[in-house]
């Protein structure tokens, strides 16, 4: 007995250890990464493990996706010092949960394989109620089953399905698609396809043209194909999956008699693999006037390179309504000797206008602050 309880109390020590260890981890990772002169980055919360996809919901709520935990967070900075003190579990045991969307006072959640609402929410955190079922027709592979959840201007609900694979040609239409819906589930409509894996998309402020990312093919080689940042025009528009790829790469299994110019190019390319995921244009008024509607995109980094490469938040500059450069805004996460740090994976602009980002390597988020330069 003596024995066990040994046991037991070792455990609870090292679990102890193991989260002060984490929490000091978290400002060694913080000393590690640049960004512009001005520009400030803490910890906004912390224990949130597999963090990904991000909503602002009402009262400052902020709802976190994840994949691999299978749980829904909620944080939340009521004090309003920075630090989200309050943490709260919505969903669990659900099916790689990625997406999360705020609308109405109903939280709504996409796992693989359906898309559940949650009515109420905010008054009901600690104690959150059973979900509607508002969709569950959607296909169940867990090859990039994962999806992004946003409302449109159009105020349907707007997501994406995966190819159920590196490179191949699903007969099922809906595979490779963007797609929409009414909030009560209704009216499912497919309105782009040939688009191998999009976890991340964001309207253009004016324009309300829509933008997303894209993640290009495996076994290409270390340069090639590129990760795209492409624009949705018109429903049944395609965007070259599995034909081609960067809007100019014949895939060499299934290309056959396709030729790049039937489908619609990126109107920014990426680096290889460099898994470009969650993106926002800024639309606060904290930053420097320079950043007013400009693009930042999480680069989550690449699984499969030779040499590492992404591990960054990129932001992509934007002249007459198109992107014309790209350069780093946040870096570090990549070390010289490459280890890697984090893997950032999605952006949310608050109120205030400082922006956070999410990692779900080290289960934190974190929060841009715009201080001014020196």
């Amino acid at each position: 007995m003596y024995f066990f309880k040994a046991i037991a109390l070792f455990l609870l020590l090292l679990n102890s250890c193991i989260g002060f260890a984490e929490s000091g981890n978290h400002q060694d990772v913080l000393k590690q990464l640049h960004l512009p002169d001005g520009f400030i980055l803490s910890v906004y919360a912390d224990n949130v493990p597999n963090a990904r996809s991000l909503a602002l919901g009402d009262n400052g709520v902020i709802f976190i996706g994840t994949a691999r935990e299978g749980k829904v967070y909620a944080v939340q900075d009521s004090n309003n010092d920075g630090v989200a003190e309050q943490r709260y579990i919505i969903a669990d045991n659900l099916n790689m949960p990625n997406g999360v969307a705020f609308k109405d006072g109903s939280l709504y959640v996409a796992d693989i394989n359906r898309i559940l609402r949650f009515d109420h929410i905010i008054q009901q955190l600690a104690n959150p109620p059973k979900p509607v079922v508002v969709y569950d027709q959607f296909p169940s592979d867990m090859h990039h089953g994962w999806k992004y959840l946003r409302f449109g201007p159009d105020n349907k609900l707007y997501t994406a399905v995966g190819a159920p694979c590196n490179i191949c040609n699903p007969e099922k239409e809906i595979y490779a698609s963007l797609v929409r819906l009414n909030p009560d589930g209704t009216d499912l409509e497919i309105i782009g396809r040939g688009i191998r894996n999009t976890v991340g998309f964001d309207w253009q402020p004016e324009t309300n043209a829509l933008f997303f990312t894209d993640n290009g093919r495996d076994y290409l080689g270390d340069d090639e194909p590129p990760d795209e940042l492409n624009q949705w025009s018109v429903k049944g528009e395609h965007f070259g999956y599995p034909y081609c790829h960067g809007g100019e790469i014949a895939d060499p299994e299934f290309a056959a008699d396709k030729k790049c110019s039937q489908f619609t190019a990126p109107v920014w390319k990426f680096k290889a693999h460099i898994a470009a995921l969650g993106l926002r244009f800024y639309q606060g008024k904290q930053f420097p006037v320079e950043y007013q509607n400009q693009l930042f995109v999480a680069q989550h980094g690449s699984w499969n390179r030779t040499v590492p490469q992404g591990y960054r938040v990129a932001l992509i500059k934007f002249s007459h309504g198109k992107p014309v450069s790209e350069q780093d805004f946040i870096s570090g996460w990549l070390t010289r000797d490459g280890k890697v740090l984090g893997r950032p994976v999605d952006i949310l602009t608050l109120p205030d206008g400082s922006l956070l980002i999410s990692d779900d390597k080290l289960g934190v988020i974190y929060k841009v602050s715009y201080q001014g330069k020196p």
